[in-house]
C-alpha cells in the first residue's frame, strides 16, 4: 500500500479544525425533529481510536437522553450533519476540508433507548460509500459527496421487517484524507434514540462496537489521494432488506425538498416537546447531559436535569447542557 507522505499527511492535518462535522437533527417521513432525540457529542471532533467505547455513539454516547423519535418500520428517516453545534445552513458544506469517507447507519436493538449503552449488537442498515471515477480518491464519488451536495440530509429507510421497540440508530462518517497513516481515519458519529411500530419477529445478527473495527483493515488504513481500484467499506455488510445507495447519486425524498421552518414538526416520545415563545423554561421540563438547552432560533426546553448547567457551547448558536 501506498501511504501518504508527511508534506500531504501535514496539509490535510492543517484543515482538520476547520472541517470538524456533527450528525445533529433527524426527520421522520419529512417531519423535522431537529436534535430532541440525538446523543449530541459535547464537540465537533472525531473520534480516531477505533477500540475505544467511544467509536458507539462517540464521546459521552453511553448516556442516554429523555426522549425518544418514533419511527414506523418501512418510513424514512433523514440524518442531518453540520460542522457546528445547531448550525442547519446550507451555505457551507456539511464536512468539508476535502474529509472523503462513506456514510453509514446501524440499528442496535435494546429495552430502553433512553439508557442503553450501545453495548447491544449493531447491524447496518445504509451504506452511501465509494464509487470510481477513474481517477485518484479524492475526484471520485464519496457518500460524504452527497451529503454536501444535500445539505448534509441523508435519506436512510428503516427496513419493512424491522421488530418494533426501541433501538440506537447510529450515523457515521469516515473521514479518510489522513487514513494513510495508521489511527489516521476519522470517525464521526452520532446515535439517535428511536422506538419503532414495525413487525414481530427476530433482530439480525449484529457486531460489537468497540470489535468490528481494526485499525489496520483496508477501508480503514487507506491512502485515497492515489488511485484506487476499490474501496472497502469498513463493518459488517449491509443487511438483506437495507439500503445501499449509489455514491454521486443526486439528492431524492426529504434530503432534496425538506427546509429548516417549512415542513411539520415531530413530537417526541417520553421527553419533553418544544413549548414555543418563552423558550420552554417552564412546565418542569430538563434537559439531559448533552441536549440542546438554548441558542439562536432555539424554542424548546431550557432547563436542564439537576446538576447540570446549561453551557454556551458556540455561543450565540448553541448551549447544551454539560
Amino acid at each position: 500500500m501506498k501511504f501518504l507522505s508527511h508534506a500531504a499527511l501535514a496539509a490535510a492535518a492543517a484543515t482538520n479544525a476547520a472541517a470538524h462535522s456533527i450528525f445533529q437533527q433527524l426527520w421522520v417521513d419529512g417531519a423535522d425533529y431537529g436534535s430532541k432525540c440525538v446523543r449530541m457529542p459535547p464537540s465537533n471532533s472525531p473520534v480516531t481510536n477505533v477500540g475505544s467505547s467511544d467509536i458507539r455513539c462517540n464521546v459521552g454516547g453511553t448516556r442516554g437522553v429523555s426522549s425518544k423519535c418514533p419511527v414506523k418500520a418501512g418510513s424514512t428517516v433523514t440524518i442531518e450533519m453540520h460542522a457546528q453545534p445547531g448550525d442547519r445552513s446550507c451555505g457551507s458544506e456539511a464536512i468539508g476540508g476535502a474529509h472523503y469517507g462513506p456514510v453509514n447507519v446501524y440499528l442496535s436493538k435494546v429495552p430502553d433507548a433512553t439508557n442503553a449503552d450501545g453495548s447491544t449488537p449493531w447491524y447496518k442498515i445504509f451504506a452511501d460509500s465509494w464509487a470510481s471515477k477513474g481517477a485518484v480518491g479524492d475526484v471520485d464519488d464519496w457518500g460524504t459527496n452527497d451529503l454536501n451536495a444535500c445539505c448534509g440530509k441523508m435519506d436512510v429507510p428503516i427496513p419493512a421487517n424491522t421488530p418494533s421497540g426501541d433501538y440506537l440508530l447510529r450515523a457515521e462518517v469516515i473521514a479518510l484524507h489522513t487514513a494513510g497513516s495508521s489511527g489516521g481515519a476519522q470517525f464521526y458519529v452520532s446515535c439517535y434514540q428511536i422506538t419503532v411500530e414495525g413487525a414481530s419477529g427476530s433482530v439480525p445478527a449484529g457486531v460489537s462496537l468497540p470489535g468490528a473495527f481494526k485499525a489496520s483493515d483496508p477501508g480503514i488504513l487507506v491512502n485515497i489521494h492515489s488511485k484506487m481500484s476499490n474501496y472497502v467499506n469498513p463493518g459488517p455488510s449491509v443487511i438483506p432488506g437495507g439500503t445501499t445507495k449509489t455514491a454521486g447519486s443526486k439528492c431524492s425524498g426529504c434530503a432534496a425538498t425538506c427546509k429548516v421552518g417549512s415542513g411539520p414538526t415531530g413530537t417526541v416520545i417520553g421527553g419533553p416537546a418544544p413549548t414555543g415563545g418563552d423558550g420552554g423554561g417552564g412546565g418542569g421540563c430538563a434537559q439531559q447531559r448533552y441536549q440542546q438547552c438554548g441558542g439562536q432560533g432555539y424554542t424548546g426546553c431550557t432547563t436542564c436535569a439537576e446538576g447540570l448547567t446549561c453551557v454556551g457551547v458556540s455561543a450565540p448558536y448553541y448551549s447544551q447542557c454539560q
